[in-house]
């Protein structure tokens, strides 16, 4: 067996070729600090030569053995995706890593055996190498510094006691447990000569982020860590955490008039007393955020000018209160008031308010809920609305049951309705055309009663299976359910299903009420009167429902 990144055979690059197109944006740290393109097809080399090593000629060259290779390289290819989704750097030790946990998981322990073996017998002859030019190394090491990096296009040595400060101050006043010194090392190894200073930062989270499953209060390390390349990113320069609170009393008047140049906050909020609402953001409560927490802000509610973050964790939520207290006599102290709660996390206003609260279309509520008329204009403008709604993050709940079933006369052009499905499609389809501000997809139930006539189709809108015209797999549906149908199941009885173009009275009733007018219009469907009805059995419809859920 060769290194795993020895030139690749073309018996073992089929497996890998497929992976390839996928790994553009990875590179991998060789052991000499060299970043290198990350190639699935030297994966599949290493894999091929250790099942020759282990099987002989004859056996490695079999189709098997070429499928199974296949296999485990695109294993490893997948695991360590998942482990960067965004793209990044891997040591070639972790891919090695990779290789032997799929060799073993896939059940090949002799060739396991086999490459742990060479491995280790790699790892002594490199030992020996390195002790035998240790001198001259340390004196080359002593010379120059080993790693440089990228910052603002300059290229300067690795202010390496800078990050191990910056990775120390973010794991103070934690539980003892918690150590600097392994994320450290873990950076540093995953660093590369002329990394970009940005890349460096990132490297330093990563790196906390895996230790989070060791202990949860690295969480807190890690939100510290990404805090820090925030207000990089926010104030353009590097804030050590003991001078946060003058940053923030400094940046806050500017940061409300930069909103208001780009058209993002309301002009209103120039009108406060900024310098007072300054003073009273409290930098210490960014230390309150685990990971998580700083990271879907980040992501999703801070605002930005052209993908550039202008706004830090305290600013954010004097910005919401703010919004909040615009109408308010005294709107400083009312806004000081609300940024308390917010901050503390004693309370926490919806998503839609944390979103567009101070912002020139400041829509705070979470939900609308609607109810669709039965014609061609009320049905497109209910559309319109859905889709104006989503745009500033509000919910959507659509009460679809006065439209028209499948089959109803359309007296205007004395045709028939196609129901309420195709144009839960297009509602279906508007949800996923406008999601909410851009920060998460668009949010819509639809419900119906249990006794439309299209209740069937409906129950199967999000089936996986069946024509996809007629599914809707991004929005939610519900249906009510009368006392009355319940009854009918458990007495095994009919249930009947009308179109609401001939009760429509019918929807606005329930209890006995409702009881008296269905059994009312039963009649009626015996007698003739109603052309357009269907019997089922309740108990088969209830079962639909349940096998829906």
């Amino acid at each position: 067996m060769q290194e795993a990144l020895s030139p690749l055979s073309s018996a073992a690059s089929t497996g890998a070729a497929d992976s390839s197109s996928q790994t553009d944006n990875y590179q991998v740290i060789r052991r000499s600090g060299d970043v290198v393109s990350f190639a699935p097809q030297k994966i599949a080399v290493a894999l091929t030569k250790a099942f020759l090593a282990v099987r002989g000629a004859q056996g490695a060259a079999s189709a098997g053995v070429r499928d199974t290779v296949n296999e485990l390289t695109e294993g490893v290819v997948r695991a360590l995706r998942r482990s960067r989704p965004e793209g990044g750097t891997f040591h070639i030790e972790d891919i090695q890593d990779q290789v032997e946990l799929g060799l073993m998981r896939g059940g090949h322990q002799d060739v396991a055996r086999a490459y742990v073996l060479y491995r280790e017998r790699r790892n002594q002859e490199r030992a020996e190498q390195k002790k035998a030019a240790e001198a001259a190394a340390a004196a080359a090491s002593a010379a120059k510094p080993v790693l440089h990096v990228s910052d603002n296009g300059q290229r300067v040595p690795l202010n390496q006691e800078r990050l191990e400060s910056l990775i120390e101050s973010s794991c103070r006043n934690l539980n003892a447990d918690i150590q600097a010194a392994p994320i450290v090392a873990e950076t540093l190894r995953n660093l590369y000569d002329g990394v970009p200073i940005e890349e460096v930062f990132k490297a330093s989270i990563l790196a906390a982020r895996t230790l989070i499953e060791k202990d949860p209060d690295y969480t807190y390390v890690t939100a510290r860590l990404l805090l820090h390349t925030i207000v990089r990113e926010v104030m353009g320069r590097d804030v050590a955490p003991a001078d946060m609170q003058t940053a923030y009393a400094d940046y806050f008047p500017g940061f409300i008039q930069k909103g208001v140049d780009n058209e993002l906050l309301n002009p209103e909020l120039l009108n406060y007393d900024l310098p007072r609402l300054a003073q009273a953001l409290k930098a210490e409560r960014d230390q309150q955020f685990d990971y998580l927490g700083l990271q879907t802000l980040y992501d999703r509610y801070f605002l930005h000018v052209r993908k550039t973050r202008i706004e830090l964790p305290q600013s954010f939520f004097m910005r919401v209160a703010m919004g909040l207290a615009l109408n308010e006599q005294d709107r400083n102290a009312r806004a000081i008031e609300f940024y308390e709660l917010l901050s503390s996390f004693d309370f926490m206003s919806s998503t839609p308010t944390l979103f567009n609260s101070g912002t020139l279309r400041s829509q705070l509520s979470s939900c609308y809920l609607t109810t669709v008329p039965d014609d061609l204009d009320g049905i497109y403008e209910s559309i319109k609305e859905n889709a104006l709604l989503s745009k500033f993050a509000g919910g959507l709940g659509n009460d679809w049951t006065r439209v028209r079933a499948l089959g109803s006369r359309i007296k205007g052009t004395n045709g028939e309705s196609q129901g309420v499905v195709p144009f839960l499609k297009v509602v279906n389809d508007t949800a996923v055309a406008v999601n909410q501000g851009g920060k998460r997809k668009g949010a819509v139930c639809t419900y119906l009663e249990s006794w439309h006539l299209d209740i069937e189709e409906f129950l199967e809108l999000r089936k996986n299976t069946g024509d996809d015209r007629r599914r809707t797999h991004d929005m939610n549906t519900a249906n009510w359910i009368p006392d009355l149908f319940m009854k009918r199941v458990m007495e095994k009885g009919q249930w009947t299903l009308f179109s609401p173009a001939d009760c429509p009275d019918l929807h606005d009733l329930f209890g006995e009420a409702f009881e008296k007018a269905y059994t009312a219009y039963e009649t009626k469907a015996d007698k003739g009167e109603l052309k357009l009805f269907k019997r089922v059995p309740a108990v088969d419809l209830w079962r639909k429902m349940l096998s829906m859920l």
